[in-house]
């Protein structure tokens, strides 16, 4: 019996792309698109992998977080536990582990790293300012969100292989959005999807790909994300302010009101409140697509 998956089509891929091209195809009708040498001069796609970083930081103190559920014991980005730079690079290059470093500035911590990137002249209104890392072992997952501020994403993988699912904001009434967060329900295997208890993923259409050492992604505003890390490795991102009014509002709502508000619930109601947003997602979901309960 064949298994049922996600309905995903591959993102396309170019080698490499004009300013204007980018603009026309990807920018402007918000689509994804993997550009393969957009950063072939950078210092760093020769010299960024997981020995250079270790010997660069290795004495630097990380946050770590894995895959156990949001709870209320944790604020909004709270990290699980801390380790130095190095040994958390001898875990990952040593097996599989869940522990990922997310949201890291690493860059302001080693100011030597900034050498090694330059700002892409693709037409995108890139903020300046020194971008975060993300880190990962083999199969370490990060859940399916979508980013607080709706930011353009220029997302570079190195050292290994990470799969990147993708869906549209239009696609949010079938991903099971938890009310006052920025992720999906986090029991649902998007890579093997429990289609008896999530039906409405069937209408879900989304997008995937696997990046290599020294691939762009691009990542159009508000777009939801889910990632794999086939290998352990590391990635980085440019950010571009939402490019619609619409999504800037969304932006600070989220930044001002929803991040506070959630987490004054989690503190007043505790696990209560996880719990209730949970079963809000299935009956918000199932109620707008007309499946009864």
């Amino acid at each position: 019996m064949k298994q049922e998956k996600l309905n995903l089509e591959q993102i396309p891929r170019v080698e490499r792309i004009s300013k204007e091209d980018f603009l026309r195809n990807y920018v402007q009708p918000q689509k994804p698109v993997v550009i393969e040498k957009l950063i072939e001069n950078w210092p760093a796609y020769d010299k960024w992998n997981l020995d250079y970083i270790k010997k660069l930081a290795g004495n630097k103190e990380v946050p770590l977080y894995d895959n156990r559920p949001i709870s209320s014991k944790y604020k909004f980005n709270e990290p699980h536990t801390y380790m130095k730079m190095a040994d958390y690079i001898d875990l990952i290059k040593s097996g599989p582990t869940n522990y990922r470093i997310f949201l890291y500035h690493l860059m302001k911590e080693v100011p030597a790293l900034q050498k090694d990137f330059r700002i892409p002249k693709i037409g995108l209104k890139i903020i300046k300012q020194v971008p975060m890392l993300f880190f990962g072992g083999e199969n370490s997952k990060v859940f399916m969100h979508y980013d607080i501020d709706y930011a353009n994403i220029l997302h570079f993988h190195f050292h290994g292989k990470k799969q990147c699912i993708l869906f549209g904001p239009e696609q949010s009434k079938y991903l099971y959005k938890v009310p006052h967060a920025l992720i999906a329900r986090e029991d649902i295997n998007f890579e093997n999807p429990d289609f008896d208890k999530f039906p409405v993923l069937r209408k879900a259409k989304g997008y995937i790909a696997e990046l290599n050492h020294g691939e762009s992604l691009y990542m159009p505003e508000g777009y939801w994300h889910h990632m794999t890390y086939k290998t352990a490795g590391f990635s980085m991102s440019l950010r571009a302010a939402p490019r619609t009014l619409t999504n800037f509002s969304k932006a600070v709502y989220n930044l001002i009101f929803m991040r506070h508000f959630d987490n004054y619930m989690r503190k007043l109601r505790g696990q209560k409140w996880i719990d209730y947003k949970n079963e809000q997602a299935i009956k918000r979901t199932h109620k707008k697509n007309e499946i009864s309960l």
